[in-house]
């Protein structure tokens, strides 16, 4: 009979660093309260975090970011951005000192219970979680307006909620300040809310960490339009996986051999089909103006007609 991950006190590493053992959340003393927190775990995010950070911490009870060996000023400039929007109290910084295995080839030859293992990693940084529900996000995700509302109404939902929740996101190419590729030519909606609780830890998948489920959960999609993932078209996008040209073979990476199409086709100065070219007003950023202005008034279903010129039209 398998023991579940989640059961018992908590996980010890491989590697004997006693400080960086885990003790579940709901083992803590006193438990889990109701609310909702986003976990972040992050490296040398600092550029977007003036996007993210913001529409996050007035949506969730609680932000936590996990710095994981930034060289950027990361960990400051969250710090930083918290304080500018008066929400500090509703933030923690913590620090991972290890180096965490890529993705891919690298993850799946690192031990599930070491502390380079994107598992432990993973377990570790929620573990520090003490609300009942929790978002697994990204440094680069970015609410929309209407991504912020509806979160902020599931955040205090979600409580006390055994449900699994999926939230779209669409990623936004940023060429300059006033200048960004929006995909809508991939539909990617994945697992972001998750209960806290014995039922729903990770454990290690042939290329990453995966978060256990019960056979039986309620599971419940956002619509699209809600969040854009940013990437900056003068940085190194896919540094977190071993081998991104092995996204061409694998049948798991559909969502990545995407990223990577629009990726190289843009910055060979092509536009592939389903990505529209958005130019934001002078003086406005062109994130600050997809996520408040573009995205909100764009008809819904998203169905491109014209990359170019980035023209939609309702489905009928």
């Amino acid at each position: 009979m398998t023991i579940p991950i989640g059961s018992g006190h908590g996980l010890t590493n491989v590697e004997g660093h006693a400080d960086f053992d885990i003790v579940w959340p709901w083992n803590q003393p006193g438990g889990l309260r109701r609310g909702a927190t986003a976990v972040l775990r992050v490296k040398n995010e600092a550029p977007g975090l003036r996007f993210v950070l913001p529409p996050l911490l007035r949506a969730c009870d609680h932000v936590l970011l996990v710095d994981n060996g930034s060289d950027d000023g990361t960990g400051e400039e969250a710090l930083r951005v918290a304080a500018e929007h008066g929400l500090s109290d509703r933030f923690t910084l913590e620090e991972y000192p290890f180096e965490v295995a890529r993705a891919g080839a690298e993850h799946l030859a690192v031990n599930e219970r070491s502390v380079h293992s994107l598992a432990y990693f993973y377990n570790w940084c929620f573990s520090h979680v003490r609300t009942r529900y929790s978002w697994k996000w990204d440094g680069d995700m970015v609410l929309t307006t209407e991504g912020e509302v509806s979160m902020a109404d599931l955040s205090w939902q979600v409580g006390m909620a055994e449900a699994v929740i999926r939230f779209p996101r669409h990623g936004l190419y940023i060429e300059s300040d006033r200048l960004a590729y929006l995909d809508l030519g991939l539909r990617n909606i994945e697992e972001w809310g998750f209960p806290m609780s014995p039922d729903y830890v990770y454990t290690k998948a042939p290329e990453w960490e995966i978060r256990t489920t019960p056979e039986r959960i309620e599971m419940f999609a956002l619509p699209q339009g809600l969040c854009v993932e940013l990437k900056w078209l003068d940085g190194d996008e896919f540094a977190h996986w071993t081998n991104p040209e092995s996204f061409a073979t694998s049948i798991r990476n559909r969502r990545k051999r995407r990223e990577w199409l629009v990726w190289n086709a843009l910055h060979d100065g092509e536009v592939p089909e389903g990505v529209v070219r958005i130019e934001s007003p002078d003086g406005v950023h062109v994130v600050d103006h997809v996520t408040h202005t573009w995205l909100p008034r764009a008809p819904r279903p998203f169905v491109v007609d014209d990359p170019d010129h980035a023209k939609l039209h309702l489905r009928a």
